[in-house]
């Protein structure tokens, strides 16, 4: 048997236990399930030029009866974002210059937190689109645990997008399974920074975000830091209450999940040569094969397996179309653009350039400093 026959039967092998772990998915959150929250939530929104979006994020937060404030940082916007975010009702808190050593969002979320006055305390980035009953539920699950992410349902332009969309989706699943079930470790733990839920109190004492200061994918640094530290982590299907409109082209789709598709600056350069081998092996390389009339056995499988995981990737989608269905096709574009992601990593973000700290492979977030961004 050939070398490359064993390499992608090995990887095969890995995802399909992977995916089998969504037999243990526990239920989406759905509002109402849990009554009304016990206690109030403040929201905290980082905002950067996000005038067009921050209605959309805002107003239903305000009409939520869980929902005690809601904090807007303006993360020295160039356009009128804290004036609209103002006169919606938010409360706007004008962010102070970033200090050295920082990554924006970090920096709003650090200021963010301690301006807030709820016991709990939920974290939406302003092109989220929630729902009634979203906060209640986050708030709810911590009971059980420290730290709550949700995955939205996404909403994009045309089958372009969402086909190209779908296909960088699909990378994530392969390499760290579902939404739902536990991390195998704390290395390969997942979280969504869009949203995220915890209890004000803890998260200042362990000064979360500025463990994570430099690191360009934040939430998942964030996330794994805190586990290591015993922390209780879960991440949940929260589509039914939760949507993002985050794109506003295919450019933007290939720039926007560029940034972090690789998570280089939390994995270690091994782990990243093992996952690019698994979404070659298992996606990219089928393809390949089928396009060239050449297709084995085990190519036809995967092609199969590809095509069944559309079934559950349906219900990440607003609107499911045809871009779903041929996503498929363009995985030698996603497998493209993660080992561009993993070579040569984005540092300008939103007009901020960031130094190599900010995306080396590996880099584990540090402890709580004691700094002028306090």
């Amino acid at each position: 048997m050939r070398p490359l026959t064993v390499a992608q039967a090995v990887a095969a092998a890995a995802v399909a236990m992977r995916l089998a772990r969504g037999r243990d998915r526990p239920a989406p959150l759905q509002p109402g399930s849990s009554g009304p929250a016990g206690e109030p939530v403040s929201v905290v929104i980082p905002a950067r030029d996000e005038e067009s979006r921050i209605e959309g994020c805002v107003a239903p937060l305000l009409a939520d009866p869980a929902v005690g404030e809601v904090i807007v940082v303006d993360d020295e916007s160039r356009d009128g974002t804290a004036e609209l975010a103002g006169r919606l009702g938010a409360t706007v808190v004008a962010g102070a210059p970033l200090p050295d050593g920082w990554v924006g969002k970090q920096w709003a979320l650090h200021q963010g937190v301690r301006a807030a006055v709820g016991p709990v305390v939920v974290l939406l980035d302003a092109d989220t689109r929630p729902k009634a009953g979203l906060c209640a539920e986050l708030a709810a699950l911590l009971d059980a645990y420290d730290l709550v992410s949700a995955g939205p349902r996404f909403v994009c332009g045309g089958p372009v997008e969402q086909a190209l969309h779908a296909s960088l989706l699909a990378t994530l699943v392969y390499r760290f399974g579902p939404i739902g079930p536990s991390a195998t470790s704390a290395d390969r733990l997942l979280v969504n920074g869009q949203c995220l839920a915890f209890r004000k109190a803890r998260m200042v004492e362990v000064d979360g975000f500025a463990r994570v200061r430099r690191h360009l994918t934040d939430d998942v640094a964030l996330g794994r830091s805190l586990a290591r530290d015993g922390w209780r982590v879960a991440f949940r299907d929260a589509g039914a209450l939760l949507e993002v409109d985050m794109h506003e082209s295919v450019a933007d789709v290939w720039r926007q999940w560029g940034r972090s598709i690789s998570l280089r600056d939390v994995t270690s350069a091994a782990r990243q040569a093992g996952d690019l081998g698994v979404v070659w092996l298992t996606t990219a390389l089928p393809v390949l094969r089928l396009a060239a009339g050449r297709p084995g056995p085990l190519d036809l499988a995967l092609l199969a397996q590809r095509f069944l995981l559309l079934v559950a990737l349906r219900k990440s989608y607003v609107r499911p179309g045809v871009g779903l269905v041929v996503s498929p096709l363009l995985d030698v574009v996603a497998a493209v653009r993660l080992t561009w992601s993993a070579l040569l990593p984005t540092r300008t973000w939103r007009g901020r350039h960031y130094g190599c700290a900010a995306v080396r492979p590996g880099g584990r977030p540090g402890r709580p400093v004691r700094s002028a961004a306090r």
